[in-house]
């Protein structure tokens, strides 16, 4: 199956996916300047996407294949941040209160856009994992995962292109290979939970994007569904969201880096989250827009000390 689709502006692909992209082995993702391929479930059955842009980076070409691949195609514009409306954050008055990083970042990447993705469960998975260890950890533990319990990804996709694992595969993992995958038994345990939870999570995440106004992701009852299964706080909850809503203003609140990163490139210090928000709230609606910029400004934060040293769960 296939798809034409004219964005209302250029968007630089291989920039607006790269947020969902967990480390350059990812198999769930190959991505490109000239090209993606996206392997995904859908409320239809599992998908394989390829997105290719002409070379005005306005005209994209969708192709999909697999039981989920009309479902993929009605929602493939979404990836590319269709509705993800930038007009606020480039009128005049609010774009001259920004620091000046930002504004210079801004216009060297005007063709940046917020994915939404519809899709929690992988997402909340991903973060799961992320949660108190190293990217290092975090991408092998998922690499994993989807390697044993993931599928091959439908139609003439990739070589090694797969799916990441269905709930109920998650759930019924034992906990010798959880220490196999180098998670220990406290992520394990949430992973589990998220995916005895993952049903209604994903009726009300497609709720609410049917309801949601273009360019806003206000989750509501879905935040909140998310912030009942313990073992998810914040910080997981924003670094979902971010990528199954396109949302705007989630900041990753208790990420190891962010707020350092953030006060040494807005105030030449670092800062604490509390600090953060603070000098954040100004720009309340397009915070992580804000964010996503300074990432991409180039800059990056002075390190100090020795590289925080990854943990080896496999006998715990």
């Amino acid at each position: 199956m296939h798809l034409q689709w004219r964005g209302s502006a250029p968007v630089n692909l291989r920039q607006t996916l790269s947020i969902l992209q967990r480390g350059v082995g990812d198999p769930t993702i190959r991505l490109q300047p000239s090209e993606a391929w996206l392997a995904f479930t859908t409320s239809q059955g599992d998908a394989t996407l390829r997105i290719v842009p002409a070379a005005n980076r306005q005209d994209f070409r969708f192709s999909a294949w697999g039981p989920g691949a009309a479902r993929a195609l009605q929602h493939g514009s979404d990836l590319l941040g269709a509705r993800d409306d930038w007009t606020g954050f480039d009128a005049p008055e609010f774009a001259g209160t920004l620091p000046d990083l930002v504004r210079r970042s801004r216009a060297t990447h005007r063709q940046l856009r917020l994915p939404r993705t519809g899709r929690v469960f992988d997402h909340a998975a991903g973060a799961v994992l992320e949660q108190r260890v190293t990217g290092i950890e975090a991408n092998y533990a998922w690499r994993w995962l989807i390697r044993y319990y993931g599928r091959p990804a439908p139609g003439p996709a990739p070589e090694g292109l797969r799916l990441f694992p269905l709930p109920e595969h998650v759930a019924g993992i034992p906990r010798w290979q959880w220490q196999q995958a180098r998670v220990e038994q406290t992520r394990a345990a949430t992973l589990i939970r998220l995916s005895q939870a993952a049903s209604r999570l994903e009726r009300w995440a497609e709720l609410e994007l049917s309801q949601s106004l273009p360019g806003v992701a206000a989750p509501g009852t879905l935040e909140a569904a998310l912030l009942s299964i313990s073992g998810i706080g914040p910080w997981t909850v924003a670094e979902t969201l971010q990528r199954s809503h396109g949302a705007t203003d989630h900041v990753s609140v208790g990420d190891y880096h962010l707020s350092g990163f953030v006060g040494q490139l807005l105030v030449g210090r670092r800062i604490d989250d509390a600090d953060m928000i603070r000098l954040l709230e100004p720009y309340t609606g397009h915070r992580q827009r804000v964010i996503r910029l300074l990432q991409l400004s180039g800059q990056r934060k002075q390190a100090f000390g020795p590289r925080y040293a990854p943990e080896d769960h496999r006998n715990r």
